[in-house]
């Protein structure tokens, strides 16, 4: 028999329901408040990226084997441009958030002080001019700035994620993330390539010895090229010493880039074919000439296949070396392979997309722009972007220019990647 000082364990519940009530509480656990977000967007329909990114956070998205919903609503969204086939409207009138017809008022909600939590720039798809160099001229900095103006204006900055490469302008990529550390505004960019599923599952081991990497991708240029240097830079980014910058970069294109094969080793103007074929020893798409399955393309067949190979050259402060390929007619995804000091075989693997509707690897992506949303940190370093941002500008003015090498003093800067990884395994 318990003596009359003794304090039971019902006691114990008894009490604290009677304390929490007492206080206005719940005996169920209190959710946190969810954030609002705000969506800045060039187009929205079907197949765009506000299609596979913004709707994540309308409908949630498949993580780990359950069907993960954010802690966050879309309230407000400005779409610059209303094709043929457009969503918006639908989508707002489904999930009832309002249209605005600036950022400002998308950021303030159509009031007069900033009514949200984040903020998701959204600047792929839509018409819009070319450079000369044949960039579309996507707002994103347009769109950046408009935000920044009204963190200035309200003093204080909320989380930013920005799709793909900062700007099609080296300047303007630079201005975003000086801003962005100057008005201490938590930045997340880029693309799914990095936080994708790898086969097989692996990483480069942090401090590595990298002395050559090679990416074989398809697609065009100012568009899939970022996506292969993605591919590039979050591997090389874990190399010994960290990230250096880069010196110089050389586009290649057509007949320059079959001298390029020919040419075995980087001194000659090449790449190590062991990393080439290690690359398509990986690729679930290897394209075959008729009647040829199964076969290790010759030279003359992926001459046949490729009508328009794209290379850029990429020489780091460090001495490291990379090449990305091209190579539309031979492969239709991305794989990657790199030569390691005192190993005798590459590291390799294929950087996994998975098709079509679903398209879960913007699920991974979003899932880094969630994690920079509720905690004000980037999961992934911002200099990441800014540098592959670099990459593809001087890639496509080196093709614009004759094919000449290109020095990119403005590209020499340093950072650490995280040390832990970062892309999807469940």
């Amino acid at each position: 028999m318990a003596n009359k000082f003794s304090f039971t364990r019902r006691d114990f519940f008894a009490t604290s329901a009677v304390a929490c009530l007492a206080s206005g509480g719940s005996l169920l656990a209190q959710e946190p408040p969810r954030k609002k977000l705000a969506v800045v967007t060039t187009v929205w329909r079907n197949r765009s990226h506000a299609w596979h990114m913004a709707e994540r956070f309308l409908v949630g998205y498949p993580k780990e084997g359950k069907w993960h919903r954010p802690p966050l609503d879309v309230v407000a969204a400005y779409v610059d441009q209303r094709p043929d086939g457009d969503l918006s409207k639908k989508r707002s009138e489904e999930f009832k958030f309002p249209l605005y017809p600036t950022i400002a008022e998308t950021l303030r909600c159509g009031g007069k002080e900033m009514a949200v939590d984040a903020v998701l720039i959204i600047g792929e798809h839509g018409d819009y001019e070319k450079s000369e160099f044949g960039q579309t001229k996507y707002p994103r900095y347009e769109f950046f700035k408009q935000v920044a103006q009204v963190f200035r204006e309200e003093k204080r900055s909320l989380p930013v994620f920005n799709d793909k490469h900062l700007s099609w302008n080296w300047d303007w990529a630079r201005e975003m993330y000086d801003t962005a550390r100057e008005l201490k505004i938590p930045f997340c960019a880029g693309s799914s390539l990095p936080v994708t599923w790898r086969m097989p599952s692996i990483e480069m081991p942090h401090d590595a010895a990298v002395e050559e990497m090679l990416c074989v991708a398809f697609g065009g240029v100012d568009s899939y090229d970022f996506h292969a240097l993605e591919v590039i830079q979050c591997m090389a980014e874990r190399r010994r010493g960290g990230e250096t910058g880069v010196a110089a970069v050389q586009g290649l294109r057509g007949d320059a880039v079959w001298k390029a094969f020919a040419a075995e080793g980087w001194k000659n103007g090449g790449f190590d074919s062991r990393l080439f074929e290690a690359c398509l020893s990986r690729c679930q798409t290897l394209a075959q000439l008729e009647n040829n399955s199964h076969r290790y393309p010759t030279a003359e067949q992926i001459r046949a296949l490729v009508k328009d190979p794209v290379a850029y050259r990429i020489e780091y402060r460090d001495g490291t070396h990379a090449t990305m390929l091209l190579l539309n007619g031979l492969v239709t995804d991305f794989t990657f392979a790199a030569r390691l000091k005192d190993q005798a075989e590459p590291l390799s693997t294929l950087f996994y997309l998975p098709p079509t509707p679903n398209v879960t690897y913007s699920a991974g992506l979003m899932a880094q722009a969630e994690a920079t949303f509720l905690t004000g940190k980037s999961p992934t370093p911002i200099e990441r972007t800014l540098l592959t941002t670099g990459l593809v500008e001087a890639g496509v003015r080196s093709l614009g220019k004759e094919q000449q090498r290109l020095e990119t003093p403005h590209l020499s800067f340093a950072y650490r990647a995280p040390q832990e990884s970062q892309f999807l395994r469940t």
